[in-house]
């Protein structure tokens, strides 16, 4: 697993490998894994900056960008640009709304996403992530025991949200950092299942944050990977990053 590249994680970390039984158990050690509540809560902002690669080597130059309030409400925005050849994919939550540009569909204009879309962004730009972010969600979390993953007996935790999403976390037992999270969620009226893998964990201000991002549908054999190459956090966001543009006028 690339998590073994983390050689910069504290001994401390790993000193934590005591019987952890109960799910405030392992998210406490997770929130501490991750670099603590004090560090994830002075991050505002945070921009990271990489490639997109879907299968068959089609690659993206890829930007994310995150926004969630200093006040701690966790209404979040966020917005992800993917571009090729002067073509640029845009995805965005407005911390209210979802919206998309699609250049490769033949389409200048932005169009509004429908709601279960743009609650899936409204997860994703979670600074903190669904998990650590539960008790301010509502959402409730249960241990479900632990399981093989690749030979890792990880921590198995389950996060139900008020809107019948369900995230299932898979924790590495040595440093309690997410190693792939499985997302059960209903798109137009069907049920969606993701897993994401994660890895190369690098610390940005603090707070480790995966630089490997693999995902696809459940037990899919193609998934499309994101590589970061540079992490910042509490950059400054320019006003209207998030907003939904207005039509293209045509000459």
């Amino acid at each position: 697993m690339h998590w073994r590249s983390i050689a910069a994680l504290p001994i401390l970390l790993f000193a934590t490998q005591a019987a952890a039984e109960t799910a405030d158990e392992l998210v406490a050690k997770n929130l501490a894994a991750r670099g603590g509540a004090e560090a994830l809560a002075a991050i505002h902002t945070y921009r990271s900056k990489g490639e997109l690669r879907f299968p068959g080597d089609f690659k993206l130059a890829y930007t994310e960008t995150r926004s969630c309030p200093a006040d701690g409400t966790e209404v979040c925005a966020l917005r992800i640009d993917a571009a090729i050849q002067g073509l640029t994919l845009i995805q965005a939550y407005d911390g209210k709304d979802g919206w998309r540009v699609n250049p490769f569909e033949g389409r200048k204009d932005a169009e509004r996403m429908g709601p279960d879309d743009a609650r899936a962004l409204a997860d994703e730009a979670l600074i903190d992530g669904a998990l650590l972010a539960a008790r301010v969600k509502g959402s409730k979390v249960d241990y479900l025991g632990r399981e093989d993953i690749d030979g890792t007996q990880a921590y198995k935790l389950r996060v139900s949200q008020s809107d019948d999403t369900v995230y299932t976390y898979y924790l590495d037992p040595d440093v309690f950092l997410e190693i792939k999270v499985i997302e059960q969620r209903t798109i137009r009226g069907a049920e969606k299942e993701t897993e994401t893998d994660l890895a190369d964990y690098e610390k940005v201000a603090g707070v480790y944050f995966p630089f490997s991002i693999t995902s696809g549908p459940l037990n899919a054999k193609d998934k499309q990977t994101i590589t970061i190459a540079a992490g910042e956090a509490n950059v400054a966001v320019p006003p209207g990053t998030f907003e939904m543009p207005a039509p293209v006028l045509s000459k």
